[in-house]
């Protein structure tokens, strides 16, 4: 299996479409077919038993790939409507002359308002690539209605109400079971709501290599899975000593917030430096060595104590239960001031939005909170379109960024963004944050760069959370992940 996949805009997915109608000779009506086809092929696939069949198709191209599907679908004898939104058939060529071609093999047509209850499957063909903004309000009400049916969704391409770039919905959107995308991976059904849109993800290139035309149309991003892991985590040499593993420096732990700190010690040991040392207030001190003997931990009251510490770190990651107090940002300060390699969160990244600077070799893994006021902007427009949000983030502040949330990203100056295929909802609790950060110090203690330090360390991160899942979702803790954590980190012996 592949490490990554290409994920692409819409402007570059029609780029892809152009070049290689043109490589076929200049009819799009070749691509459409071949697109009808695949998706009939996946419908046989998923619902075999299924004899009815409504298709939804709009004015558009993905309306005419829904048409062919409804012509093959009648020819093998199902039962077959094609439902238009109250605004009419079809607006371009291709589609025109794939409606032509249902309606000569005897297709039939209804405008919608009608039922779509007496369905097996219905078929998503109303939108495609082409959506910006709320869907009208004729559409929007047919949208409502495939999302009301019993029956499953089937979308061509795109999820009808999902923005393809950016993976918001920003009206009505439809909830598929599957999701069959034509000749490139969309970057927009990766992250954010879409994540809930979907439902299954397939990709049929239609015999097109994307790959050729990267020139032209180069990817948005990648979408990192889990053999990426093995490129960034080979085995160890035999005479390997702790020192070659890094030092990682853990700094926070304010009154209240001892917990935060443990855990991201926690998670630095077991996804492998080879020394870590806690910074934290004294009270923390017995309870962590009683959890964690293997951390070496430093009562730190007077900021002062910090510097040998800090001369002695090869990594340092500064804001678990650090606080904003004056005792928290003393440290900050003094972490940012070491020109080490640094990775700040929770609350460094709150004192890093209200003193705006530009922290050299840092990485910052807010959460759509945190990148709120890193930007100075609210939390839906960073959730708007994720992956401008993570790149404004790496420009603005000149570092790689670890966007959290569905659909992680991770971005950094000169760097093709990277999207995790991996994460749960039972992450969403608190203290991963923490876990994610004591990861992502652990490789670049052992040697990472920063892009690559976060991009392997958010992947292990999410990696050991679906494996931690399989218990279940709900009630789901940190810690839960610290044994997943040592096995996958170790890919090798997969």
């Amino acid at each position: 299996m592949p490490a990554t996949f290409a994920l692409h805009d819409s402007a570059a997915a029609r780029s892809v479409d152009r070049l290689a109608t043109a490589a076929l000779g200049g009819d799009g009506y070749v691509l459409m077919q071949r697109a009808g086809q695949a998706a009939w092929r996946v419908l046989l696939q998923r619902w075999p038993q299924a004899q009815r069949i409504v298709v939804a198709c709009g004015g558009g191209n993905n309306g005419g790939d829904g048409y062919v599907l409804a012509r093959l679908a009648l020819q093998s004898g199902r039962r077959v409507r094609v439902v238009h939104p109250a605004d009419g058939g079809p607006r371009t060529e291709l589609a025109q002359r794939a409606c032509t071609a249902y309606l000569a093999a005897g297709g039939h047509v209804d405008l919608f308002p009608c039922a779509l209850d007496d369905a097996d499957v219905l078929v998503d063909a109303l939108c495609g690539i082409g959506l910006e903004q709320a869907p009208r309000a004729d559409l929007a009400v047919l949208i409502q209605a495939l999302d009301r049916a019993s029956a499953p969704v089937f979308a061509l391409d795109v999820p009808s109400g999902i923005d393809a770039d950016r993976g918001s919905a920003p009206g009505a959107a439809v909830h598929a079971q599957c999701t069959l995308q034509f000749i490139v991976a969309h970057a927009g059904l990766r992250t954010g709501a879409a994540l809930d849109h979907g439902g299954e993800r397939l990709l049929d290139t239609l015999d097109v290599d994307a790959a050729a035309y990267a020139g032209e149309a180069p990817p948005r991003a990648q979408l990192l899975v889990a053999p990426a892991l093995r490129r960034w985590l080979p085995p160890r040499r035999r005479d390997t000593h702790k020192g070659a593993s890094g030092r990682a420096l853990c700094i926070g732990g304010d009154h209240g917030g001892g917990g935060a700190i443990v855990l991201c010690a926690e998670a630095a040991l077991r996804a492998g430096a080879g020394l870590v040392s806690v910074a934290t207030r004294a009270v923390h001190g017995p309870a962590l060595l009683a959890r964690r003997p293997e951390a070496m931990v430093h009562a730190l009251e007077d900021e002062a104590a910090l510097a040998p510490l800090l001369d002695a770190a090869s990594v340092i990651a500064c804001g678990p239960g650090l606080g904003r107090a004056a005792w928290g940002e003393r440290l900050y300060r003094r972490a940012l001031a070491a020109g080490k390699p640094l990775g700040l969160d929770a609350d460094a990244l709150n004192l890093l939005a209200s003193t705006p600077g530009r922290p050299a070799e840092a990485i910052l893994p807010p959460h759509p909170g945190e990148a709120a006021r890193l930007l100075g902007c609210d939390t839906a427009a960073i959730q708007h379109d994720r992956l401008a949000a993570a790149a404004a983030l790496a420009d603005r502040y000149r570092c790689a960024v670890v966007l959290k949330g569905a659909g992680t990203i991770v971005a950094a100056p000169g760097r093709i963004s990277c999207v995790l295929a991996a994460g749960n909802p039972g992450m969403a609790t608190g203290g991963m944050g923490d876990l994610l950060t004591g990861t992502i110090a652990a490789m670049r203690a052992q040697g990472l760069e920063a892009f690559d330090a976060a991009c392997a360390g958010a992947l292990l991160h999410s990696l050991a959370g679906d494996a931690a899942a399989r218990d279940g979702q709900r009630g789901m803790l940190p810690s839960d992940l610290l044994p997943w954590l040592r096995r996958l980190a170790n890919p090798e012996s997969d």
